[in-house]
């Protein structure tokens, strides 16, 4: 939802192990921020990647992952949340 932002260069990956896109070294290692919805989601990906985080900065954003996808009401507040990040 972010990728057509200038200047912005975004991947979506999951954590989980059937996700669609799975998360892996090398894009942890890509990432300068990484925004993750819960803390747990946090803490599973420092188990995971704790190597590859040492430039990283990872962001929870507290929300509650239980939301469809792009459903309006998580739009609004990945845009409240991430869109300051993502200014400057």
């Amino acid at each position: 939802m972010f990728a057509s932002r200038p200047g912005v260069e975004t991947a979506s990956a999951g954590l989980a192990p059937d996700a669609e896109e799975p998360c892996s070294a090398e894009l942890v290692e890509w990432a300068d921020i990484i925004f993750v919805m819960e803390r747990a989601h946090r803490a599973r990906l420092q188990r995971r990647f704790r190597a590859q985080l040492k430039r990283a900065r990872v962001i929870c954003l507290d929300i509650p992952d239980d939301y469809a996808f792009m459903q309006p009401e998580l739009v609004a507040l990945l845009e409240k949340k991430v869109g300051p990040f993502l200014r400057g």
